[in-house]
């Protein structure tokens, strides 16, 4: 999680993948990531690896060139990737009803050749039955599939997002009745599983854990200039070695 911190801290030594952790790093460009989550899972293919590769975009990115391409090239190969589409209504301030004409975005699968599936994304077991399915399928050797939570953005975009000037307040009220924490809150109530202690302890841990990914973050000592120049190649070029030892001196 501290790896996490440092990423949104500006710092890119967050972008290391952890030796313990089967992750790709995070990619700010909306929707590039999804042909790398399809090559990854092509790799796996050819290898005889049985194992899944799952991709997570907004509905914004199904807009964008690289959704289409990935798609088509998973629908094509049949790849083993799970693309899971977190459809919340709103790319930034562009509503889904003015990107796209389809009815659903789980649809847009059928014309590369694999299943779509829209579930309720603020119904936890909706979500996990889809998800488990599409992984079987995907590891029994029957291709990829495209999973549409539909839910909704609560809050702004970002901290530099006012998402009042584009949606009105009764928009976002009507959604808060379908909280996802609430109604698994309630199901739990009804189960025996849940109380206030219960609940006091669940986030008295996760700001344990916050807390102490933050000064793990804080605590870091400051990156090397030369990192910059380091990495980019198994051996640096004499143009990079000149711009280093420039910077250094």
């Amino acid at each position: 999680m501290d790896m996490q911190y440092l990423v949104w801290a500006g710092d890119e030594r967050g972008h290391k993948i952890p030796e313990n952790v089967n992750i790709f790093t995070m990619t700010i460009p909306v929707s590039t990531h999804i042909p790398h989550a399809v090559g990854f899972a092509w790799g796996a293919k050819l290898r005889k690896k049985n194992f899944v590769t799952v991709c997570f975009f907004g509905d914004g990115a199904t807009s964008k060139g690289d959704f289409g391409e990935g798609l088509n090239f998973a629908g094509t190969f049949k790849t083993p990737v799970v693309f899971v589409c977190q459809n919340n209504q709103w790319a930034i301030s562009v509503p889904r009803s003015r990107q796209t004409a389809a009815q659903t975005l789980a649809q847009k699968a059928v014309a590369f050749g694999f299943e779509g599936i829209q579930v309720d994304g603020n119904d936890i077991f909706a979500v996990y039955k889809a998800g488990k399915y599409a992984l079987d399928k995907a590891r029994a050797g029957k291709g990829p599939t495209l999973i549409e939570c539909y839910t909704y953005r609560l809050s702004d975009h970002t901290t530099a997002d006012d998402a009042k000037k584009y949606r009105s307040d009764k928009e976002v009220e009507e959604w808060k009745k379908k909280d996802p924490i609430d109604r698994l809150r309630k199901f739990m109530q009804k189960k025996g599983l849940w109380n206030e202690n219960y609940e006091k302890k669940v986030l008295e841990d996760a700001r344990k854990k916050v807390d102490s990914a933050v000064q793990k973050m804080e605590s870091m000592p400051p990156a090397d200039p030369k990192d910059i120049f380091k990495y980019q190649y198994a051996e640096m070029p004499w143009h990079l070695q000149e711009q280093m030892k420039e910077l250094s001196e």
